[in-house]
């Protein structure tokens, strides 16, 4: 398991702001991830401020685990081939998958969660624009989930104050407005919740 201290900044693009935008991006090939959001039924990570998640790419997967701290969050990340996603995306209970997952799932039980309750609640489809620049990882996601489609500028920095600074630099260079982005989890439960009403 390997894991990394996530600071990011984020705000939600218009359709044009995010054509705009992809011109910075023409000589990147884009890349398909799907994040398969896993939880319990009643939310128990979600109230906790945890996300777990599934990602599969083409070629490979993994399992990631958020979990906040005074600034950005944890992440903890276990590799999965293809076929192991696959297969524990269709398990009903994912503590009997053929994957050692015991890392990500001793921090859930530290945490309360009955790890045999959680389920895959619903899968988000990003096509992701992503390079280095020199004020952090860059990407630009357009985001298909639930019937509903969004554009979205990530930048993902080393040190907060700085690279808050940067990416209000880097926005208005661009002339671009800012808005405030929720995490893709939990734009993707409000729009669940809706759907539900």
């Amino acid at each position: 398991m390997s894991t990394n201290l996530e600071i990011e900044y984020k705000s939600l693009l218009s359709l044009a702001e995010y054509d705009q935008l992809k011109l910075l991006f023409t000589h990147i090939t884009p890349v398909r991830q799907t994040n398969h959001y896993l939880d319990t039924p009643d939310y128990k990570l979600r109230r906790k401020k945890l996300a777990l998640r599934i990602r599969t790419f083409d070629r490979d997967a993994e399992m990631t685990l958020k979990v906040p701290q005074e600034i950005g969050n944890i992440e903890y990340n276990i590799s999965l081939s293809l076929d192991e996603a696959q297969f524990l995306l269709g398990e009903k209970d994912l503590t009997c998958g053929k994957t050692d997952l015991s890392e990500i799932f001793d921090l859930l039980i530290e945490r309360d969660i009955d790890v045999s309750e959680i389920t895959v609640i619903g899968s988000l489809t990003t096509i992701r624009y992503e390079q280095k620049l020199p004020i952090g990882l860059c990407a630009l996601d357009k985001n298909d989930y639930l019937g509903h489609t969004d554009f979205e500028l990530e930048l993902e920095v080393e040190e907060n104050t700085q690279g808050k600074r940067d990416f209000f630099d880097f926005l208005e260079k661009n002339q671009v407005e800012y808005r405030f982005s929720k995490s893709k989890v939990v734009r993707f439960l409000d729009c669940l919740r809706h759907l539900k009403k």
